[in-house]
């Protein structure tokens, strides 16, 4: 058993997409080959309606799958082949775009007006990127939920964990994809492919993925007496945590405990081309989906 050390953390960054929703961005867009097989990662949280009710109006994605999943709130969303639907609080919908799609998502707030979610992209290997589209949506109630011993939480969405298995199935990258919560000072471990990629997204709470020990950044108050403590071990909100090989992640959850999506998803390892929410191989392939675009012969017929 190896445990995979961290090879680099950062702060998601604010930015601007749709018609004007504000979000933050853990990665995208810059180096392809850095999260091999996933292309870009979203969280879009937002406790004012101004800031996200212009949503992400028509558009249209070609070569790749969207991950959504919402956590607070409601997303409606629609597409070119006439479907329509919601997602609510805990739901997830993985979108396979394959040859093309146009569809909207549209955000409307909780009660409160809150709304918070997280959009993952994956990329689709050359010989599947014309494949014909495909939904799975996901009711939070049939996702898998494993409470442990010492009081951790996995939500299994995707893969397998712990003898559950996550109800999104037939997926290019073979990925995982865990929603975790860790109780204030716990220490703990999980498994991960070895021959996957993987990275952490903390969103809630602060922990310490560097090292198996008690970090000096995440002792309990009652343990401090006094003692100063060095935040800049922990890992606190928004913060992207990438690892290096092994087939552990070891995590030690600071005092107030740790909520992460812990994801990985075997490498492609195929030339990227990259046009907005267009991903293909080749600059040519660009090109056809560009000019299929202005021939309105960008969504494909169903064979």
């Amino acid at each position: 058993m190896s445990i995979r050390p961290v090879t680099h953390e950062t702060l998601a960054q604010p930015t601007m997409e749709g018609a004007g929703v504000h979000l933050h961005r853990a990665f995208g867009f810059h180096n392809p080959e850095q999260m091999d097989p996933f292309l870009l990662f979203d969280d879009f949280r937002n406790d004012h309606p101004r800031d996200y009710m212009r949503g992400f109006p028509w558009h249209p994605h070609r070569g790749i799958e969207t991950i959504t999943y919402v956590l607070a709130g409601t997303v409606d969303h629609a597409d070119s082949l006439g479907n329509t639907g919601a997602l609510g609080a805990g739901d997830v919908q993985w979108m396979t775009a394959g040859s093309g799609i146009l569809h909207q998502e549209m955000p409307q707030g909780n009660a409160k007006g809150q709304m918070h979610g997280f959009q993952l992209w994956a990329n689709l290997p050359g010989h599947l990127k014309m494949t014909a589209p495909r939904y799975q949506d996901v009711a939070s109630r049939d996702i898998p939920e494993i409470t442990d011993d010492d009081g951790t939480v996995v939500r299994v969405i995707v893969g397998k964990f712990w003898g559950k298995t996550g109800p999104v199935d037939g997926i290019a990258a073979d990925p995982q994809y865990l929603d975790i919560s860790v109780p204030a000072g716990v220490k703990k471990t999980f498994k991960v492919d070895t021959h996957k990629s993987a990275f952490a997204y903390v969103f809630e709470g602060k922990g310490n993925f560097r090292d198996a020990s008690r970090p000096r950044g995440v002792l309990l108050e009652k343990e401090l007496r006094g003692q100063e403590v060095n935040i800049r071990d922990m890992s606190g909100d928004r913060t992207l945590v990438q690892f290096g090989t092994g087939d552990e992640v070891t995590v030690q959850a600071g005092d107030h405990g740790l909520r992460f999506l812990l994801i990985s998803g075997a490498p492609i390892r195929e030339p990227v081309a990259w046009h907005g929410p267009i991903v293909m191989n080749t600059d040519a392939e660009i090109r056809q989906a560009i000019s299929d675009l202005r021939n309105n012969t960008f969504i494909k017929p169903a064979h």
